[in-house]
């Protein structure tokens, strides 16, 4: 089930590559799905955020909530601060490093305590909240914002499920770690190629 949720989403984004970013429904009536809609549509987004998720995972314990929740919280100030009019310096080139950090982090089983590990992808998340203010539109902040808080909640989810259904078929997390390996590398394809 899980497998099949995540495989939708990246189904979801490669079907839709012109809604990569910009708001996808104009008007506030569309609000909430349009920031629904935000990140599964943006493939950089989907890896960063499913790769939070697979760390998280792999580092266990209080981590499994610590970490989502540190990149949700930052993700919402950083939106605070798109929305208030603050401009933020290299956010596209910040987002692409999330990506392969983060993918890296996973791939090399990197181990850091819960909350410098909440810091860290909290430092990322700034970015990413950031571009999801950016490119509101005309949306309703408000229910905007809910729907990217939860569809970024869903894409850990998923990572986090993914990580612990591939653990229990690998006990070394060889395939969690090749993920992030791919994770990395996709994310630095797309940095040169932009």
């Amino acid at each position: 089930m899980p497998t099949r949720f995540f495989a939708t989403l990246v189904f979801i984004a490669a079907a839709t590559p012109a809604l990569a970013h910009p708001g996808h429904a104009s008007g506030t009536d569309h609000s909430f799905l349009s920031g629904l809609l935000h990140p599964i549509t943006g493939l950089d987004h989907i890896l960063a955020m499913v790769a939070v998720g697979l760390w998280s995972a792999s580092l266990g314990g209080r981590s499994i909530l610590l970490v989502p929740a540190g990149f949700a919280g930052f993700m919402a100030a950083g939106f605070a601060l798109a929305v208030a009019g603050v401009p933020l310096p290299y956010v596209e080139p910040m987002i692409l490093g999330s990506v392969v950090v983060l993918g890296l982090l996973v791939a090399a089983a990197i181990c850091l305590p819960a909350v410098p590990a909440a810091l860290l992808v909290g430092l990322f998340a700034i970015f990413h909240g950031h571009a999801h203010g950016s490119e509101m539109g005309e949306a309703s902040a408000l229910t905007y914002g809910a729907g990217f808080l939860i569809a970024t909640i869903a894409l850990h989810a998923a990572g986090i499920r993914l990580a612990s259904t591939l653990s229990r078929l690998n006990q070394r997390d060889l395939p969690v770690r090749a993920l992030g390996a791919v994770t990395a590398f996709t994310g630095a394809l797309v940095f040169v190629a932009g």
